[in-house]
């Protein structure tokens, strides 16, 4: 049985990760890298940001303070696009020890709003392959290998090509 499974939504033309509840996690719980991964009500994974009421900026995690019109507690939450540009990156050549290098670390600004940093995988770590506004898209799939204590696995984010 694979781990994860795409599932195409037609009428969006979106594309969600259900990732099964057999990944190494001794009960049924999906641990998630980061608080703005969510899950809906179908499993499906998606980023969640928070929008000003004041000015509309968008962004992740949680926050009380807007740090572009400086309002008070005055967000909404929103489901972040899964689809987006590549605005910055670079080829990481040396990390900590454990992380397979190179990889490359990328911004990519969300369609519709809200920027992200996160890897660029499925493609090669050289710079002739990437190219600057390219189009990418949000998967979600275990956070490499890595786990808790408890031998625990995490799902977190990445971006690939289009």
């Amino acid at each position: 049985m694979p781990l994860f499974r795409l599932v195409n939504i037609k009428s969006t033309n979106i594309q969600f990760l259900n990732i099964k509840t057999n990944m190494s996690n001794q009960n049924k719980d999906i641990y998630t890298a980061a608080s703005y991964v969510k899950r809906d009500a179908k499993d499906n994974f998606y980023l969640s940001g928070l929008k000003c009421i004041k000015c509309n900026a968008i962004f992740l995690d949680q926050r009380t303070v807007c740090a572009n019109c400086f309002s008070k507690n005055q967000f909404n939450e929103i489901k972040l696009s899964n689809t987006g540009t590549l605005y910055s990156y670079s080829i990481v050549h040396r990390s900590f020890p454990g992380i397979e290098v190179p990889y490359v670390s990328a911004i990519v600004d969300l369609d519709g709003g809200g920027t992200v940093k996160g890897n660029l995988i499925n493609i090669e770590s050289k710079p002739s392959k990437i190219k600057f506004d390219m189009k990418v898209k949000t998967v979600f799939k275990d956070a490499l290998g890595r786990k808790d204590k408890e031998g625990n696995s995490y799902v977190s984010y990445f971006f690939e090509p289009l």
